[in-house]
């Protein structure tokens, strides 16, 4: 195995410590190599998506991080033909989230997650979706 060296801020290992602990880990350096693992699957599933897809991407960013606000939005400019709703909510003082609807090809729905991502300012984002093409059963 490797050895690597990183920086965290104090509250996210803390958190990460105490999941640790819950969840019974011995080791933080397990519990380190379980979330790179799941992190890889989660983005080898949205590599390999195809079609059209409806979904939401959720986004948690820090409000107070300058410009965070005006680059989402603007993103979500750019996106606009796959973005059918957007609702914010104010979790905290600091932090908002940001529910995103979208319908449309996949891969311009990955786009936009992926540089919502890579935005300073922004701490979490999820995309889930489905097939457009998928049949609900529904009981009568």
């Amino acid at each position: 195995m490797m050895r690597i060296s990183m920086s965290l801020p104090k509250k996210l290992l803390n958190e990460f410590d105490e999941v640790l602990r819950d969840r019974g880990y011995q080791s933080r350096s397990k519990g380190i190599r379980d979330a790179l693992k799941d992190y890889i699957v989660r983005y080898q599933w949205m590599n390999e998506m195809e079609g059209e897809r409806i979904g939401i991407i959720a986004v948690i960013y820090d409000h107070h991080y300058t410009g965070v606000m005006e680059d989402l939005a603007d993103i979500q400019h750019d996106y606009r033909e796959y973005i059918n709703a957007v609702m914010h909510v104010h979790m905290t003082e600091r932090h908002c989230l940001e529910v995103i609807v979208v319908k449309g090809d996949v891969a311009k729905i990955r786009e936009l997650t992926e540089k919502m991502m890579r935005l300073k300012g922004v701490e979490h984002v999820r995309l889930t979706s489905t097939s457009t093409e998928q049949k609900i059963e529904h009981e009568h």
